[in-house]
């Protein structure tokens, strides 16, 4: 394989803030495997992980942990029929690579997509096929409303009509901000505090959110406090879904009995591989399941939509956020997504035009 790298500066359409951060512009790094067909035309795979301050992963060290690896990247095979130590399935990749960026996630999130779309794309099946899954048992995507004064945040909405809202919380009128969002649409809504609420104002909150017609609260409290989480958990009206509590495969387990479902992002876990056995494993234990997006292209929300048909609730709404994308994909609609007729993820880069005032620039 041959490894590429590219960043970018993806300019957000409208200033996305939530309980701690605020930002216009999201840096992504897209990862590139290049091989060649039966044919010997050149193929290449698609991966996507985002910056981000809050898990402290930049562009600069993911890149820098690539470049590190690239020989040992370059020199693996991709193949359904593994003929040697360097050669297998994208599964098998993952566990070559794990050892190396256990401790970097964000970077083995971007690799490992990368590979399952350049597999996809060799094997000639979208991903979604190759699991034996059917588009049509997608859960239709929520569309996001960053926090801002109560009438920009209803005139997003107005904006952009949609079925099915997550709005962001954790201000000091969280409750005027839904009972108003509310008098504009009949649509469902969810709710997302980012940690920033405590036991006793998540369980008050749910009682009334639950008469204003929200379907559940995710992650409100503190991503380590998993004893106000049992509380909560217990007394909530409503269903409560991990996120910042929920990171890698072993943090399912914990989940447990602590919320009634996770939310998986690919960047947080490293990827499709670690996704599909969380998957599992929650599904498992009788908790709902969802993935969720970082505010990637359409690269890393191809990715989350080949998963799609397998999930209670998904969350891949990134790319609509974006004033404008680097690339193809998934299409994502409020009545459901067109997957196309791509294979591998069915993401695919714009052209270098396009692409060259989006570089990234330190």
């Amino acid at each position: 394989m041959n490894l590429r790298l590219h960043a970018f500066n993806l300019k957000i359409r409208d200033t996305f803030r939530i309980s701690r951060e605020v930002r216009d512009v999201q840096e992504t790094l897209i990862v590139e495997l290049q091989d060649t067909d039966a044919h010997g035309n050149i193929i290449s795979g698609l991966g996507e992980t985002t910056a981000n301050p809050y898990y402290h992963f930049d562009i600069e060290s993911m890149q820098a942990d690539l470049e590190k690896l690239r020989e040992r990247i370059e020199q693996y095979i991709l193949t359904a029929e593994p003929s040697g130590k360097q050669a297998g399935t994208p599964e098998d990749f993952w566990q070559y690579m794990y050892p190396y960026l256990k401790d970097r996630s964000f970077t083995l999130c971007a690799l490992d997509m990368a590979a399952h779309d350049l597999f996809g794309k060799k094997l000639g099946k979208p991903l979604y096929k190759l699991w034996g899954l059917d588009p049509k048992d997608s859960p239709v995507s929520n569309y996001t409303i960053g926090i801002d004064t109560i009438e920009n945040m209803a005139r997003k909405m107005q904006a952009r009509p949609w079925p099915l809202y997550k709005i962001k919380l954790g201000t000091q009128e969280d409750l005027a901000i839904v009972r108003e969002l509310r008098r504009h649409t009949d649509a469902l809504f969810r709710v997302d505090a980012n940690c920033a609420w405590g036991v006793d104002e998540t369980i008050r909150n749910a009682s009334e959110l639950k008469e204003l017609d929200v379907e559940f609260i995710e992650q409100p409290l503190r991503a380590d406090d998993m004893e106000g989480m049992e509380q909560v958990y217990r007394l909530s009206a409503l269903p409560i879904m991990a996120d910042e509590s929920c990171i890698s495969e072993a943090d399912v387990q914990k989940c447990y009995q602590h919320f009634h479902g996770v939310n998986i992002k690919l960047t947080k876990c490293g990827g499709i591989t670690p996704a599909l056995r969380m998957i599992r494993q929650a599904k498992d234990l009788g908790m709902k399941v969802m993935v969720g997006c970082m505010t990637e292209s359409s690269v890393g929300i191809s990715a989350v939509a080949q998963l799609s048909p397998m999930l209670d609730f998904v969350d891949m709404d990134g790319a609509l956020l974006l004033a404008e994308d680097i690339a193809t994909g998934v299409v994502v609609r409020k009545d459901g997504a067109d997957f196309g007729s791509r294979n591998g993820t069915g993401a695919q880069l714009k052209a270098p035009d396009v692409l060259q005032p989006m570089l990234y620039k330190a």
